[in-house]
């Protein structure tokens, strides 16, 4: 017997909703819009002429619509924690924008609140969705590499200064955080998920010249993780023209390298292996110059985590491991010293 057919809400029609509502599209026969939120007219006109959806600027309409089981909450980051005690309070199951919120108090929050309410909470981070992201992460998993020894990541993205001269961009009010919460983030997450646990961490960060803002432009870092792997982060929007983020496992069976969607595995045997493809995801000056399959398979991965009654693979709790090392790359660099990473479980 098929699932029913989910009915959803998207909250938050800004730059971010063009591959959620494209993927909804897709995925017409498994879920229905029953309302697109926007407080702004403006919004809600350019929306909908691009998709057709109903429209609404009554938020409280959704929350109280018992028909309406899930929410895609798609607004500045500020706004997470009580949209999302809103919706969860009311049954409704969650995923939610990266990042969880502005600060891990406030993430640790907005998890709680499912948790709390006993709805799913799914994080949209994509990266993990891509088809040489889901090849390494299951070749890790059957130990193919043999035990993880060092492990990098490098997110070496560009946003020109009009980018950053947008009201809120790149500041502590709105967004939180600079190029670590606000970009890299999705390669963390995916880089966390793969590596052993994180254990200390030796930062440094600064706004380079390139930009005027608030918060910090590029991130370097040394990673200590708990089985004695080392690696490094390093992470910028000052890097022109934009190029793909890559993520480096070193094994004692052999290597494997994801640059951008496309993976490359060399194993000490001498075998060899490729998936995926090496398309751009958003690093240069137009943040949304890619394609929304990653989306879809978030979505996708979502309604079967709720036809299942079981967590999603990015649930609201994974994605804290996220904050967790960008709390220490920023502690680091402020204290000048190594910062501690504290285990946290996961459930």
């Amino acid at each position: 017997m098929p699932a029913p057919r989910h009915r959803a809400a998207i909250v938050g029609l800004g730059m971010a909703v063009t591959p959620h509502a494209r993927s909804l599209q897709d995925l017409a026969g498994r879920v229905q819009v029953a309302a697109a939120f926007s407080p702004t007219k403006a919004r809600r006109d350019a929306f909908g002429a691009q998709f057709d959806f109903p429209l609404t600027d009554d938020l409280d309409s959704i929350v109280d619509d018992r028909s309406i089981d899930c929410a895609l909450i798609l607004t500045p980051p500020r706004t997470h924690l009580p949209l999302v005690e809103r919706f969860a309070a009311a049954g409704k199951h969650v995923l939610l924008e990266k990042p969880l919120d502005v600060d891990t108090g406030r993430a640790e929050a907005v998890v709680a609140a499912c948790e709390r309410n006993g709805v799913t909470l799914g994080v949209v981070l994509q990266h993990r969705f891509r088809p040489g992201a889901r090849a390494l992460a299951q070749c890790i998993a059957d130990r193919r590499l043999g035990d993880i020894v060092a492990a990098s990541v490098a997110v070496p993205w560009w946003r020109p200064q009009s980018y950053y001269d947008e009201p809120g961009r790149g500041t502590l009010a709105r967004d939180g955080g600079g190029v670590l919460l606000t970009q890299a983030i999705h390669t963390l997450d995916l880089f966390l998920s793969m590596t052993p646990r994180l254990a200390e961490v030796a930062g440094y960060v600064t706004t380079s010249a390139i930009h005027r803002m608030e918060t910090e432009d590029l991130a370097c870092a040394a990673l200590r993780f708990a089985n004695g792997a080392l690696g490094t982060l390093n992470a910028t929007t000052a890097s022109h023209p934009g190029f793909p983020e890559r993520i480096e496992i070193i094994g004692t069976r052999g290597t494997a390298t994801l640059r951008g969607g496309s993976l490359d595995m060399h194993f000490q045997d001498g075998a060899r292996e490729a998936v995926g493809d090496s398309a751009m995801s958003g690093g240069g000056a137009d943040p949304m110059a890619f394609a929304h399959d990653a989306h879809r398979a978030v979505l996708v991965e979502f309604l079967d985590a709720l036809d299942a009654q079981r967590h999603p693979i990015n649930h609201g709790r994974s994605a804290l491991a996220a904050h967790d090392l960008i709390d220490a790359v920023l502690a680091s660099s402020q204290a000048r010293k190594p910062i501690p990473v504290r285990p946290r479980p996961l459930s």
